[in-house]
C-alpha cells in the first residue's frame, strides 16, 4: 500500500499543498511590492515589518493545512482586531503575529500580555457571534513569532494553545 513514506497519496498532497502555497506567496508578495511601489503614502517601517510578518504567518498556517478565515479582522466599533483568524478542522484558531527584525532579549511572543490576551478574548467573541453555527465551535488562541532578521532565513516559531479564555 502507497503511504506517504513510500511515495504515494499523502505524500503527493502534502507536496502539492506546499508547491501551491509557494506559487502562491511568491505572487502575493510580488503583487504587493507592485502595489506599494505604486502607492503615493508610504507606511512607517515598523508597520511594514508587521504586515511583513503577517503574510508570512498566514502562509506558514496555509502551508500547515489551516484554512483561513480572516486577516487583520476587526469587529464594528472595537479597538483592536485580530492578525490571523483560521480552521484547523473544526478547531477555530485566534492568532496574533509578533514580528521581530532581530533576536531580542525577550522573545517576541512576550509582547501578548494580559492585556492583548483580554482584547483578543474580546475580538473573539465578537467573532463567534456573528458565525451562523447555533453551536460555537472549539477555540484556540495561539500566537506566531515571526523573526525576519536581516541576511538570514524567515524563522517562525507557532505556540499552539498559547493562552486559553480564564488565563491572565
Amino acid at each position: 500500500m502507497a503511504t506517504a513514506e513510500n511515495g504515494g497519496p499523502e505524500w503527493s498532497t502534502m507536496n502539492m499543498r506546499r508547491i501551491v502555497v509557494g506559487l502562491l506567496e511568491r505572487s502575493f508578495i510580488g503583487l504587493g511590492r507592485i502595489a506599494r511601489s505604486s502607492n503615493e503614502v508610504e507606511l512607517p517601517e515598523h508597520l511594514r515589518t508587521g504586515f511583513r510578518g503577517e503574510e508570512a504567518a498566514l502562509f506558514e498556517l496555509l502551508r500547515k493545512g489551516y484554512v483561513v478565515a480572516a486577516t487583520r479582522w476587526r469587529g464594528s466599533n472595537m479597538k483592536g482586531d485580530v492578525d490571523l483568524i483560521a480552521w484547523e478542522g473544526p478547531l477555530l484558531c485566534f492568532v496574533e503575529v509578533k514580528t521581530r527584525t532581530a533576536h531580542d532579549m525577550a522573545p517576541a511572543e512576550v509582547a501578548v500580555d494580559a492585556a492583548k490576551r483580554r482584547v483578543l478574548r474580546r475580538m473573539a467573541r465578537a467573532y463567534i457571534r456573528q458565525l451562523p453555527q447555533t453551536n460555537p465551535p472549539q477555540v484556540r488562541f495561539d500566537v506566531m513569532s515571526v523573526y525576519l532578521v536581516p541576511g538570514k532565513a524567515q524563522e517562525i516559531v507557532h505556540f499552539e494553545n498559547a493562552f486559553g479564555w480564564g488565563d491572565s
